[in-house]
């Protein structure tokens, strides 16, 4: 692969503390030199060079919690389809979800994901497996074989562990294998058939709620499950400010947890569902203002460690019915940065932190080569435009399925163009 130069007057990278002028020199798909200074580095001889000068270039992002149709429901989302919607939102690595049909429970599937990834995927797809075999909650995977097959994390998908016992016995597993397991964190007994957040809204619309209770009772049951065990526990979306404390508590006792948040709960909350609105039908619900609020307080001091899409690919058949009826989901790797932009433009989230949890914090806890550019790292990165303004039309979606909550949103701060190991995958309006 040709030698490339890359020059930026603004590279944000958290992994080294980077927020300023650099230059990078990309080999065979990774950074092999990093030049911090306005100064112009030197382009090796036969080197391309990507002039980069008035963009932002961040590390590529890193999704955590991304859900797809293939194998078994490819007419919502296949691996390629959804390579190209990563890519046009800035993602060069995400995690996918093991809901399929079959469920991801045996290496055999593992491998599967890995090799149609290999053939078909523009980014890097990492593979998460199931806790418990068939998401039944009562028989354990072979955790080590998974991750010698290159699953990167377990959980259960949507589902929760209802038994504590068997909670208890998987994060102590995982913790041999030095596995996280990443779990929903909602009581499903207490949610019961509620479809909203529960209070006055949900009350106006004639609809049932879930209480907020739904989500701190699990929540609390698995901090202590994970203490107890000492196992490495993450709460995948959690969406209120009761959650928010009890997650600072146990970070502060010295447990090893950690904690994610949907950019919907940060964008959003309850009032926006409006007259009925499906696409804004989502799991957790979009909760009350202030929780909404709290989430942004949490991320910015670090509560919350990252940020994701919780791309969650749904069609036509499931969303278009009455709001109690249909299925509770959206897509989300298109705007997942933009959507971010929008706390950096409000004074809410300093750009920093909000690169460091959707790229370079989901690194460190999967354990993967992805959201830092020091050398010796791959070359996958992001050139943004942090204030082009755009309007994001159902016209231009890339993903198979069309359920966006930000269907007709305006947005400042666009990715321009995507790299992966040195080789751009996505430019605007290319």
């Amino acid at each position: 692969m040709t030698a490339l130069v890359v020059r930026t007057s603004r590279l944000i990278d958290p992994s080294q503390g980077h927020d300023g002028p650099a230059s990078l020199l990309i080999e065979d798909g990774r950074v092999t030199a990093i030049e911090k200074s306005a100064s112009r580095m030197a382009a090796p001889e036969g080197a391309a060079t990507l002039d980069a000068l008035d963009r932002l270039v961040v590390p590529g992002l890193v999704d955590m919690r991304v859900h797809l149709g293939e194998p078994g429901s490819e007419y919502r989302e296949t691996i390629a389809s959804a390579s190209v919607a990563a890519a046009a939102g800035g993602v060069t690595s995400y995690v996918m979800m093991p809901d399929t049909d079959p469920l991801i429970d045996e290496v055999s599937l593992v491998d599967y994901v890995r090799r149609a990834a290999r053939d078909t995927s523009a980014v890097r797809l990492h593979p998460s497996a199931a806790v418990t075999r068939g998401f039944e909650g009562r028989e354990l995977t072979e955790f080590g074989l998974l991750k010698e097959a290159g699953a990167v994390m377990l959980t259960e998908g949507k589902q929760s562990i209802r038994s504590a016992l068997t909670l208890r016995r998987a994060l102590t597993y995982a913790r041999d294998f030095g596995l996280m397991i990443a779990k929903e964190t909602q009581d499903r007994d207490l949610a019961s058939n509620g479809v909203m957040n529960e209070g006055l809204t949900a009350s106006h619309l004639g609809l049932a709620g879930i209480p907020r209770e739904a989500e701190i009772i699990a929540l609390e049951r698995d901090l202590r499950i994970a203490a107890l065990s000492r196992g490495r526990y993450h709460a995948a979306k959690i969406s209120t400010s009761d959650a928010a404390g009890a997650m600072a508590r146990y970070k502060q006792a010295g447990a090893e947890v950690s904690a994610g948040v949907s950019i919907n709960h940060l964008s959003l909350n309850e009032n926006d569902i409006g007259r009925y609105r499906t696409f804004f039908r989502l799991s957790p619900p979009l909760r009350a203002e202030e929780d909404r609020q709290a989430m942004i307080e949490a991320l910015r001091d670090g509560t919350i460690d990252v940020i994701v899409s919780s791309h969650d690919p749904q069609d036509v058949d499931t969303k278009r019915h009455p709001f109690a009826e249909a299925a509770d989901g959206a897509i989300g790797l298109e705007t997942l940065l933009s959507a971010a932009l929008r706390l950096h433009h409000e004074g809410a989230v300093p750009l920093m932190r909000l690169i460091d949890a959707l790229s370079t914090r989901p690194a460190q806890l999967l354990g993967i080569e992805a959201g830092s550019l020091r050398p010796g790292m791959p070359a996958d990165f992001a050139i943004v435009d942090p204030d082009l303004p755009w309007v994001y039309d159902e016209t231009e979606i890339r993903s198979q399925s069309k359920n966006t909550p930000f269907e007709g949103a305006r947005f400042s701060g666009r990715v321009l163009q995507t790299v992966v190991g040195g080789r751009t995958i996505f430019a605007l309006n290319a």
